[in-house]
Formats: structure tokens, C-alpha cells, sequence
């Protein structure tokens, strides 16, 4: 049998003839399935741009919401980093008093690295500065601690009210300091030797002041410290000064936190216009910036 063919006549709209096309059924079976998967493949791609492009659309608004909480992330981590700061400064600050009012400061982490929690258990808290879980934890700890020894000493300067008018805790004058409590080389000798106080480098004749309540024990005149003065706070706290250019007090005088005593000077063995400040607890010498709170 021969191929059954399908006719199709043409008819135009104009006076030419019309024409007749015949077509196999085979040719049109594979002109169909040729459009269906045009058809499928065209529809396939259609798809995937429209997905590609909420895709697209999808991913731009996460990018754009990504930014958004890196910024806050940012900003929370930057006010973490100054809370921990103030933290750290206010616990050295309690310290300070702790120091003042003779209260020795219990340590604080059982173990190095480890912050102890209500329950026993030692937490090792992540990289200090990060915010995280483990450092909001040991912040809180932290807060708590200090919180209890403030509320502490809050009741030992109610009962001994003079206690911290009579503590050296304010700068005796205005100045920067130059040289500390510890050994160094002399200056005159290039030897090392042991520095007893604070040099406060300040301009000559700036007023001394008193940095705790007291009385004066002594005012000398030598070729070491030059014109100084020696105070007596109580409680075994001394404090002197030297170098002086002016002396405004007289032994056996008493004295009030903040009273001008005398002005800065260069007498004695001094290189340069500063104040010489010691302070001295039971005859010991201790570092003056243990106890200045300001």
C-alpha cells in the first residue's frame, strides 16, 4: 500500500490560482511533536527566567535585609565594647575604695579564663570584646559581683563617715605625671634607684591643695626634697610634699580636703618645676594612683 498523503488547498485572495499541498502523515506527526517540544522547551525556559528572576528579586532583598543587621550588629557590638570599658573602669574605681576603706577584694574567677556562674559551674567565656552569649553572661556575673561589694561598701562609709574625708583620693594639683613609685634611673647619678612618689610635672607656683582631710606634721627645708610638707590622714596614711616654692602652712595645723597648702616649685634636687607626692600607709610607701578617684 502507498503512503496516505493529507491534501490542503490554498485558495488566495487574489485572481491567482490556487494551489494544492499534500503532506504525509508521517511529516505531520513530525511537525507536531517538532512544536510540542519547541512548545516545551520555550515554556522551560520561560520558567526559569521567571524563577531567575525572583530569584534575583529573592536574593537582592535578602542582600539588602543581610546589610541591614550587619549594621545593627555592628552598632550593638560597638555599645557592648563601651559598656564592657565602662564596666572595667567602674570596677577599678570600686577597687580603688575597696583599697581606701581597708577591704581586701576577693577574687573574682576561681580559675584563669573562667567566669563562675550561680550553679558552681565554670563557663569559658568567648573572645573578650565579642558580643555573645558567654561574654553578656560573664557581664552580668561581672555587674553582679561588683554590685555586691559596692552595696558593701556603701555600708562601711555610712558607719565611718570620716573615713573617705580623711583618704588621700584627689590630685594635690593640676599637672601630668612624669615619673612613678618604682625603680628608675637617677637622674643625677645614672644609677638605678628607687623613686618613693608620684612627680606631678605642673607649672611653677600652681597651687597645692590637700587631698584629704588631716594635720600637719612637719614642714622642712632640705637639700633633697627642698621645702615639703608631711601630713598625717589618720589611720596610718601619710602623705608628703617637696619641691615646693611656697609653703602655706605651719606644723600642728589642721587641715581640710582641698585647702591650699603650698605652690609648685623646683627646690631641692629637682631638675624642673614639678611636686614630689608621696603617700605612705603604716610607714609603707604606696602607689599615690591607687587611691586618686578622679
Amino acid at each position: 500500500m502507498g503512503k496516505k498523503h493529507l491534501s490542503l488547498i490554498v485558495i488566495p485572495h487574489t485572481k491567482t490560482s490556487s494551489r494544492t499541498l499534500s503532506f504525509t502523515k508521517r511529516t505531520i506527526k513530525t511537525a507536531i511533536w517538532t512544536g510540542i517540544v519547541v512548545g516545551t522547551l520555550f515554556l522551560g525556559v520561560t520558567v526559569d527566567y521567571v524563577r531567575i528572576q525572583l530569584t534575583h528579586q529573592s536574593y537582592s532583598a535578602l542582600k539588602a535585609e543581610n546589610l541591614k543587621q550587619k549594621t545593627e550588629l555592628e552598632k550593638y557590638q560597638s555599645q557592648f565594647t563601651a559598656l564592657q570599658n565602662n564596666v572595667g573602669k567602674f570596677e577599678e574605681y570600686v577597687g580603688k575604695i575597696n583599697l581606701m576603706a581597708g577591704i581586701a577584694s576577693r577574687d573574682k574567677l576561681s580559675s584563669p579564663g573562667a567566669v563562675g556562674d550561680p550553679r558552681g559551674e565554670q563557663t569559658i567565656p568567648d573572645s573578650p570584646g565579642q558580643l555573645s552569649l558567654g561574654n553578656l553572661q560573664g557581664m552580668k556575673l561581672k555587674t553582679e559581683d561588683i554590685q555586691k561589694n559596692f552595696d558593701a561598701l556603701v555600708k562601711v562609709f555610712e558607719t565611718e563617715t570620716s573615713l573617705l574625708a580623711s583618704t588621700p583620693s584627689i590630685w594635690p594639683t593640676n599637672g601630668w605625671p612624669s615619673s612613678s613609685v618604682g625603680w628608675r634611673l637617677d637622674p643625677f647619678t645614672g644609677k638605678q634607684t628607687f623613686h618613693s612618689g608620684l612627680d606631678i610635672a605642673a607649672a611653677y607656683g600652681n597651687p597645692v591643695i590637700a587631698p584629704a582631710d588631716g594635720y600637719v606634721t612637719q614642714t622642712t627645708d632640705d637639700k633633697y626634697y627642698g621645702n615639703s610638707i608631711q601630713i598625717n590622714h589618720g589611720g596610718g596614711i601619710t602623705t608628703l610634699y617637696g619641691h615646693l616654692s611656697k609653703i602655706e602652712v605651719n606644723p600642728g595645723q589642721k587641715v581640710k580636703r582641698g585647702d591650699e597648702i603650698g605652690k609648685v616649685g623646683n627646690t631641692g634636687r629637682s631638675l624642673g618645676s614639678h611636686l614630689h607626692y608621696e603617700i605612705r600607709v603604716n610607714d609603707k610607701i604606696v602607689n599615690p594612683l591607687s587611691y586618686i578617684l578622679e
